[in-house]
């Protein structure tokens, strides 16, 4: 007769409370998975909500028409007007000088985000100052960003100048509230009014700068569907629409996918703890062996067994789960606090069902996936069995078992692919990582498998470290999975990170220029040359008109027609650089079609390239139609371009024929490279010669970039952790699940004559064979894997510094070592009696 589930509750209850100390590495390895999944899901959620709430003041309107180097037309702002209040912005790079009076021990000029605004401005939210209040500018008046006045050393009364124009400083710029909206920018902000900014003299025909229309709408109105409506009307004038409900798209899809690539991260660990999940299980079953035998003589059931473990080990996983889940909730707001003004929103407190749900299934499918197995041998295995268990395991497990295991397995495949924003993405990362999983089991039994055919050494310490791989009871799998991933995951990272050092300390220097120089005017191209060459003698010049324009169709195709752009296509999200040339580019090789003939003026030509050409499928003798300042220009491919785009020169993906846009308004770009001594001069030279021309020093460029990449290896170091910290939770639980018959072998040691650190130092053979045959597969996997990371998804150079990987690998073996014998150590003092009382 089988016990009412109350009484197995008592039963279990009561066993708990004498022995919870057996089960406290499931409640370790549940607790941390669930909390760091719940802590990314929430912080994710948190941020891409607040950016959703928060989206007409980060907009700045309903609706948003942006175009570039040009204004609306009296025509076009008439149409706007009409469908509510309308604000007017004008944003473009622009240096900034200190006018006369102001403290001359900073820099003489910083390259700066200029912004005009009318007086409707702002139309959501408001723009704060660190004192007094903002109200409209009069066209002598100018406010900045912080770190603007830290850089220049300027305060609320000190002049600044813009192009030909001087300006005061009116305050200090404490919230801008359309600031995520704006998009990535090069330097520190300053606002205008509009009649401010054309006093400077910057804008003009050709000037690199972004219009932007914020529109009001009346209450009640679809915000979507008058940018639906608009975007059909002017499809072909350039006009670059948003909505409030994704008022910074580019932000969005990148938390979102950040909180995506993290959350997988976390459960390949949570998986990978589970493995060590199921170890700690085992040895707290073992422990009780005893119990559930005697339980079975005296007349238990094998459903009375399952239930009373089932019902203990559910009740610390729900207790480990709902600590992982409050964790993870409260966490985010102290992330947010910790990364200050990284975060483009600052949200509070709030509680996401969603995430919280996903982690909860998360852990709750872990731990029936892992405990399963060895709660159903206990189940099944007759009195008998279970006493002789320590010397003839059985490890077949019922078919009733295996079939559910495999549904949780299905159903949290299946969490994982539908909550995914790339489900073909995920699946690869979660196959990968099931993949290094049974490659390293099957590499343990293997080993297991030769160490007993192998010859005996003579030596008795070798002797039992052999004999350990294969004896019954032997961890020998889960060993090699725990030290496998944790040498894997230490080579990665070194992998990693040295390539991305090499990639600023060694490419980028070799290649870089001194100086880029914007919007120089096309006519004064003759100039610039010699006020160069008068300041830096046989400095080399590349010169490169530019333009900006929108891909629109492409082989017959209309790209606003489209339901899913191909994968890939970045370049047809919004406006991009385009310039034309006479030549083959510098930094650009041809590798299909020809280039056109230098006087060349049939009807219009592009060179595409090449990695574009492949996404969108088109070749050479294809037609592409490309929006310039409004106009629609249709080109035939006339040849593809290999695009060197680590050169840090300017580098275009569309090329077109000089006939096709050289008379249409332009400036002109351009790098500067000369001896660093010489960067100073030319910079004053070149902004007294050209006031609307904006310098950019590339070793603030390579700053920033360098930073950049420090950044993405600390948060790859940082989610990796969480992965070595399972594969030591893994190691953990196989020692923990040996600990009794390498206790009794300790004892039976010791009764023989051997002593503590004979016994120790057995172990450590054992520990550092399986490490040195673990090596080789490590550094194959690991730098497979960095690898990928760099050459696949970052897209940089493979220059690996394989000294400071072998180091990595070597120091890695001996911290697992270290791990590993540490748990050992206990086993060195366990009584005889108390051996041989377990048996």
């Amino acid at each position: 007769m089988t016990l009412p589930w109350a009484q197995s509750w008592r039963i279990a209850r009561r066993d708990l409370n004498a022995g919870f100390r057996g089960l406290r590495l499931l409640f370790v390895c549940l607790f941390l998975g669930v909390g760091t999944l719940a802590a990314i899901g929430s912080l994710t959620a948190s941020i891409t909500g607040e950016l959703a709430a928060r989206g007409r003041v980060l907009l700045g309107g309903d609706v948003e028409v942006s175009m570039t180097q040009r204004e609306a037309s009296e025509t076009e702002k008439a149409e706007l007007r009409r469908l509510g209040t309308v604000s007017e912005t004008i944003r473009m790079r622009a240096m900034a000088q200190r006018g006369e009076g102001a403290n001359a021990s900073g820099p003489a000029a910083v390259l700066t985000e200029l912004k005009g605004v009318d007086g409707a401005y702002p139309l959501y939210g408001a723009l704060t100052l660190a004192q007094g209040s903002y109200t409209p500018l009069p066209a002598d008046r100018i406010m900045i960003g912080k770190a603007l006045a830290e850089r220049l050393l300027v305060t609320s009364g000190d002049r600044l100048r813009y192009g030909t124009a001087d300006f005061t400083v009116a305050g200090v710029i404490a919230d801008e509230p359309d600031r995520v909206s704006e998009g990535f920018t090069l330097g520190p902000v300053a606002i205008v009014s509009m009649d401010g900014l054309r006093r400077t003299g910057l804008v003009q025909p050709g000037s690199l700068f972004e219009s932007k229309y914020r529109v009001r709408l009346p209450a009640g109105a679809d915000a979507k569907a008058v940018r639906d409506t608009l975007e059909k009307a002017h499809r072909s004038d350039g006009w670059d629409l948003k909505d409030h409900e994704r008022a910074a798209p580019g932000a969005n899809r990148f938390f979102e996918r950040m909180g995506q690539f993290l959350s997988l991260i976390g459960l390949a660990a949570l998986v990978i703890a589970g493995i060590g999940v199921s170890n700690g299980v085992s040895s707290y079953l073992a422990q009780k062996r005893g119990g559930i035998a005697t339980l079975k003589v005296l007349g238990a059931t094998s459903r009375d067994i399952e239930r009373i473990y089932l019902l203990q080990v559910a009740a610390v996983a729900v207790v480990a789960i709902a600590a992982g889940l409050i964790v993870g909730a409260l966490l985010p707001p102290a992330i947010v606090t910790l990364a200050g003004d990284i975060l483009p929103v600052q949200p509070g407190f709030a509680v996401h069902s969603l995430p919280l749900a996903t982690s909860a299934a998360y852990g709750l499918l872990i731990a029936l996936i892992f405990t399963l197995p060895p709660l159903a041998r206990a189940r099944t295995q007759p009195a008998a069995a279970i006493f002789r268990a320590h010397v003839d395991p059985r490890r077949k497990l019922d078919w009733r078992s295996t079939r559910i295991v495999a549904a949780a397995g299905a159903v949290l495949v299946a969490v994982a692919l539908l909550t995914a924003r790339e489900p073909i993405f995920s699946a690869a990362v979660l196959g990968a990582v099931s993949a290094v999983l049974l490659l390293l089991l099957a590499l343990g039994w293997g080993i297991s498998r030769l160490a007993r055919r192998v010859p005996r050494p003579r030596r008795p310490l070798p002797r039992l470290a052999l004999a350990n791989l294969y004896r019954p009871g032997a961890q020998t799998s889960a060993l090699v999975v725990a030290l496998g991933l944790a040498l894997t995951l230490f080579v990665t990272l070194a992998g990693i990170q040295t390539s991305l050092n090499a990639e600023i300390a060694r490419t980028v220097p070799q290649k870089a220029p001194n100086l880029f120089v914007l919007d120089v005017p096309s006519t004064q191209e003759a100039n610039f040359r010699a006020t160069i060459e008068r300041e830096a003698t046989g400095a080399q010049l590349n010169i490169v008109p530019a333009l900006r324009g929108t891909i629109v169709a492409y082989a017959g195709k209309r790209v606003a027609d489209m339901a899913r752009r191909p994968e890939g296509a970045w370049f047809l999200r919004g406006e991009r650089g385009v310039t034309y040339s006479a030549t083959l580019p510098q930094g650009s090789d041809l590798v299909a079609g020809t280039w056109w003939p230098t006087d060349y003026a049939a009807p219009p030509l592009l060179s595409l390239d090449a990695d574009a050409a492949r996404i969108l499928g088109v070749g050479v003798g294809d037609t592409m139609t490309v929006s310039v300042l409004g106009r629609e220009i249709e080109a035939k491919i006339a040849s593809l371009r290999k695009v060197n785009w680590d050169t840090m020169g300017f580098n275009y993906v569309l090329v077109f024929s000089p006939n096709t846009l050289k008379a249409a308004p332009h400036s002109l770009t351009a790098t500067v490279t000369m001896p660093a001594t010489r960067d100073a001069a030319v910079t004053r030279a070149l902004l007294a010669a050209f006031p609307g021309a904006s310098v950019i020093a590339v070793s603030e460029v390579i700053g920033q970039i360098g930073g950049i990449l420090e950044q993405m290896s600390s948060a790859i170091v940082a989610a990796a952790s969480i992965a070595i910290l399972a594969g030591i939770a893994v190691l953990v639980g196989a020692i923990a699940a040996s600990r009794q018959a390498r206790g009794y072998d300790s004892v039976i040691l010791k009764t023989l004559g051997a002593t503590r650190w004979q016994v120790l130092g057995t172990q450590a053979l054992e520990y550092g064979l399986l490490a040195a045959i673990l090596a080789s597969v490590s550094l194959l996997l690991g730098m497979g894997a960095a690898w990928y990371v760099i050459v696949q998804v970052f897209e940089f150079g493979w220059a690996p510094d394989w000294g400071t990987v072998l180091a990595t690998l070597g120091g890695g073996a001996l911290i697992t070592l270290g791990i590993g014998l540490a748990g050992s150590i206990p086993l060195m003092s366990v009584r005889p009696s108390q051996a041989l009382r377990t048996l």
